[in-house]
């Protein structure tokens, strides 16, 4: 019996492995981000993935590593992609596995790029289709032998793979000074600030800026601001105990019905929900 389908929003109960074609143009309908890891690998073509600081062009062998509730947008604006993402939690992480990464536990407690050499691609490659053919067999064996992949695909990488650490660098980008917007818009969004503001801020005119951003990313500036707000104010909802109002004026937003509105727009629930509920 196939198990049932990962959602983004929910809890995954064993590690998900899946490849999928993607045609150029293609984009995720919204930002996103789910309670585990996130292995992003691209095998052909490129895409580009948005996180609230930083703009990452993949290319053939190149790893992402996303870590849980970090919101990202996934955009194929350039090529038709073929990619392969695996999904794990915390508990699927081995301590022989922390050991022999890079910072060991800080490792996985943030975005990570990792580049496979051409070599060793269609190894990377062949282990993850075996995964996702695993995924779908619904015994007793299969997260056993789900793990058994997992770690070999993790220490595969790590033996052969070429590691970033200093990934606000944006080394896998040329576009630094859309970077520079969404750094701008990620420190100063609890302000009154304007597409103006973010286009001083990274040296364009306000109407270049809107349509590169948009092109970039699939969202205008107004769109990712009211995302990068909406990012801070969830993780308050969690983290603190304050009104719905102080945290939506705090978080940038001058009307808390509004607030109210939008926040369900994007999470698919009220602000008291989300925070009763998880």
């Amino acid at each position: 019996m196939p198990r049932t389908p990962r959602t983004p929003d929910a809890t995954i109960s064993t590690i998900h492995a899946e490849q999928q074609f993607r045609p150029q143009g293609f984009v995720m309908p919204r930002h996103h981000s789910h309670p585990y890891f996130e292995l992003f690998y691209v095998e052909k073509g490129s895409a580009r993935i948005v996180t609230d600081n930083d703009i990452y062009d993949l290319s053939p062998g190149d790893f992402l590593l996303i870590p849980p509730h970090e919101f990202h947008y996934t955009n194929y604006h350039s090529s038709d992609c073929k990619r392969s993402t695996v999904f794990f939690r915390d508990s699927d992480i081995s301590p022989q596995l922390i050991a022999k990464m890079p910072g060991n536990e800080s490792f996985f407690q943030h975005i990570r790029i990792f580049q496979v050499p051409h070599a060793y691609q269609p190894q990377v490659s062949e282990i993850i289709r075996q995964m996702a053919t695993e995924e779908r067999i619904d015994d007793e064996y299969a997260p056993f032998i789900l793990q058994s992949m997992f770690n070999a695909l993790m220490f595969l990488c790590r033996r052969h793979c070429m590691f970033y650490q200093d990934i606000p660098d944006n080394i896998h980008t040329t576009d630094r000074q859309l970077v520079t917007a969404a750094r701008y818009i990620s420190e100063h969004y609890m302000e009154q600030i304007t597409t103006k503001d973010v286009a001083n801020a990274s040296g364009f005119s306000p109407n270049y800026l809107t349509r590169k951003f948009r092109e970039a990313t699939g969202l205008g500036i107004r769109q990712y601001l009211i995302f990068i707000r909406l990012q801070h104010a969830a993780s308050e909802l969690l983290s603190t105990r304050d009104s719905i109002t102080q945290i939506a004026f705090r978080c940038g937003f001058t009307d808390s019905n509004y607030f109210k509105d939008v926040f369900k727009k994007n999470y698919g629930m009220s602000p008291s929900s989300y925070r009763n509920e998880s």
